[in-house]
């Protein structure tokens, strides 16, 4: 769904070349340019026209014009998520008065969310345990994971609150946080914005210092959608006479009925018929029953206060923001979930890894321990040191067990990311064996000039969307706070007609020549029908027009003063904080770099240490054969390699960490990946993502601890 409003939004395919400036963006008097920038992005596709649209907030508000272009790129705003292939479209009404008119009055039904694993979860078991790609952990994460699946709920919220907007409510706002309840794998990113919905009672504080309360600021808009009233009473009452003039019975009917509707311009429009039918025992009513009509006109214009299209409208265009918001959010929990996973995916490998390790170490000290058994029984070696060789093997097995818990634990870790249903004993008891292990050969991005790769970032980022989105939000709410310092001034004009009939009041009482009071002669008093009555209510027989103006003037005004003041000190802060977002990110950028590079290294030379130290312990066993060298040295060697695989493990964990954590700097992460945010947004993922820089292990299967050889014997 692609939401277009005039004067707010304009989508570009094609992306704004003349955006950057001759100075670099780390200069002082690109700061405020990068926020006339990414407005102007997100602007009617004019520069001129929205330049004029901030002016005229007023001269205390936003006085900066687009004019002053940045060196920054704009920010490309998110891909439009829509959910219409599974959900109805929130943003509408259910009914529509042209079909079946009741449906507007039922209850939408919401189907229940399911608690159940994806059927590629299922798939991946072979032998009771689950052989785990990373692409197949983010496709698995991207259909299971609760965070995704609690955030996937918020565009459907979003739209909830356009169909209010729309009607000329207020908004009730939409969550704009990444849900970070997955356990493990810490990922790195820049939280939202703040909350792009109405702000709630009272002072309400955003995300990262930000004060959010002036949201809804501004005249009320007039109610769009038109209400019918209708009144019907039946009244029975029997007063004591206390003059000729007064008691008796009297029967009376009431039926009104009335239409209201407001309109855009700051228009109200009433429309009441007053309906009676009065039946009467006393002798001085001519009629008896006496029909009443009266249909009566009232249209209320805004000339100062909540005047205008813009001012009513406002919300709709918020409620528009909103929507952008809540999908620029929403692929930021992707991207922070995406990363999130892989992390948990590289400690899983390096787990692994390290159990094979310690396997192979411990394997060594059976060995060397075996072998000094049958030295000690032909007595060419001492008994301690078959003493030290034992409690090098249970050192060993101590090591191994510690690091077999630990791989216990992070399948478990990332069975919780990647399943929705762990209650399965079944699922919870199946291995997990990762299949892909990470390639150390140079990217793309490490050799790219670290300034290409922060102007990436800026144009990539979902956190400067929102804060160019925030800024938009802010420019609205100061034109409603600029608006609600006027007075009030309403010309209204009104008109009425009525109508009267029935018959003659049997009982009725006409007065004589003489003076003397005697019963009617019948026909004294002409009947009148019912729809002689509505004509006479048309045709202006017994009209009541005339126009009028109410003027309310508040003499210190210092409730709008303080909001409009409030509201540009929030924008200003907005302003603040979307520079501060463009001075961290880069900052994030050029550190993963730097980063990436350093750990490809690390691994290179951890690689090298170990295959040194693998050398080293197969010389040290040879002559360990030939009598030139003693199991002392053999141990130290086995320790020395030890600790080199395991420096080697974490330098491949890291460095595969780091280069997805680059990715993420750069929000590149679906790109690289191929990941289709629509699938993601409907939790059905049928293209699985395509990991550059992996490969598949040769050896992927259960790590078993074989017991020490003291317990074999």
């Amino acid at each position: 769904m692609q939401l277009f409003v005039p004067g707010v939004f304009k989508q570009k395919d094609e992306t704004v070349s003349n955006l950057r400036g001759q100075a670099g963006h780390g200069q002082a008097s690109s700061k405020l340019r990068a926020v006339a920038a990414v407005m102007l992005m997100l602007a009617a596709g004019n520069p001129a026209g929205f330049a004029q649209q901030v002016a005229g907030a007023g001269a205390t508000g936003p006085d900066k014009a687009a004019s002053d272009l940045p060196s920054a790129p704009a920010v490309a705003p998110t891909e439009p998520l829509n959910l219409r292939s599974t959900a109805r479209d929130f943003s509408k009404p259910a009914g529509r008065l042209l079909g079946n008119p009741i449906n507007i009055y039922r209850p939408t039904t919401i189907a229940k969310a399911s608690f159940e694993n994806s059927v590629r979860l299922t798939d991946l078991v072979k032998n009771g345990k689950i052989y785990l790609s990373l692409s197949d952990a983010l496709a698995l994460a991207l259909e299971n994971n609760y965070d995704i699946a609690i955030a996937r709920y918020n565009l459907d919220i979003a739209d909830t609150d356009l169909l209010r907007a729309r009607a000329g409510s207020t908004l009730r706002g939409v969550n704009a946080t990444v849900l970070t309840n997955t356990l493990g794998g810490s990922s790195q990113t820049l939280s939202s914005s703040g909350a792009p919905g109405g702000a709630s009672s009272g002072a309400a504080a955003g995300s990262s210092g930000l004060v959010l309360s002036t949201d809804e600021v501004g005249p009320a808009p007039e109610a769009l959608d038109p209400t019918l009233t209708g009144n019907i009473q039946l009244e029975r009452t029997k007063t004591p006479s206390t003059s000729p003039f007064s008691g008796g019975s009297n029967n009376t009917n009431v039926y009104d009925f009335s239409y209201a509707q407001g309109f855009v311009t700051g228009t109200q429009l009433t429309v009441a018929l007053n309906q009676s039918r009065a039946t009467t025992s006393n002798a001085f009513s001519s009629y008896s029953p006496l029909d009443t009509a009266n249909l009566k006109a009232t249209l209320t214009q805004h000339l100062l206060q909540g005047a205008g299209i813009w001012v009513n409208k406002r919300f709709q265009y918020e409620g528009v923001i909103n929507r952008r918001l809540t999908d620029s959010t929403f692929r930021q929990q992707i991207l922070y979930t995406v990363n999130q996973v892989e992390n948990i995916y590289w400690a899983l490998v390096s787990a692994y890894e390290d159990v094979q390790a310690k396997q192979r170490a411990i394997e060594q000290s059976n060995k060397l321990l075996s072998d000094d058994r049958k030295q000690l029984e032909i007595g060419t070696v001492a008994p301690l040191q078959v003493v030290s060789d034992e409690s090098a093997v249970a050192t060993d097995q101590q090591a191994l067990i510690s690091s077999q818990n630990n791989l216990s634990y992070q399948q478990l870790i990332i069975k919780q990311a990647i399943a929705r249903n762990l209650n399965d004993p079944a699922l919870v008891a199946a291995p997990v064996i990762p299949t892909d292990r990470v390639s150390i050969e140079e990217i793309a991005e490490e050799k790219q000039p670290v300034e290409d790769l922060v102007q990436q970032a800026f144009q990539n980022r979902p956190e400067l969307e929102q804060a160019a989105l925030a800024i938009k939000k802010d420019s609205i709410t100061l034109r409603g706070a600029r608006n609600n310092l006027l007075p009030t001034l309403d010309a209204y004009a009104f008109y009425s007609g009525t109508g009267e009939g029935g018959t003659q009041n049997p009982k009725a009482i006409c007065e004589t020549s003489t003076g003397a009071f005697v019963s009617c002669e019948p026909g004294a008093y002409p009947p009148v029908s019912y729809s002689t009555a509505l004509d006479r209510m048309l045709n202006n027989s017994f009209p009541d027009k005339g126009v009028g103006f109410n003027l309310t003037i508040p003499l210190r005004n210092r409730t709008a003063q303080a909001d409009q003041a409030r509201s540009l000190i929030e924008y200003r802060q907005a302003e603040l904080h979307l520079e501060q977002l463009y001075t961290q990110i880069h900052i994030q950028v050029v550190n993963a770099q730097i980063a990436l590079a350093n750990d490809r290294e690390l691994v290179k030379a951890d690689l090298a240490a170990r295959d040194y130290n693998q050398q080293s312990l197969d010389a040290e066993e040879k002559k360990l054969h030939l009598g030139a060298s003693t199991t002392a040295n053999v141990l130290q060697q086995e320790r020395n390699l030890a600790t080199a695989e395991n420096n080697l493990i974490a330098a491949q964990a890291t460095y595969a960490q780091a280069r997805a954590a680059l990715y993420q700097m750069l929000a590149s992460t679906l790109q690289h990946y191929g990941i289709n945010l629509n699938e993601a947004a409907t939790g059905t993922v049928e293209t699985a993502p395509v990991i550059p820089g992996v490969s598949t292990s040769k050896d992927a299967t259960e790590p078993v601890a074989k017991p020490p050889a003291a317990q074999q014997n």
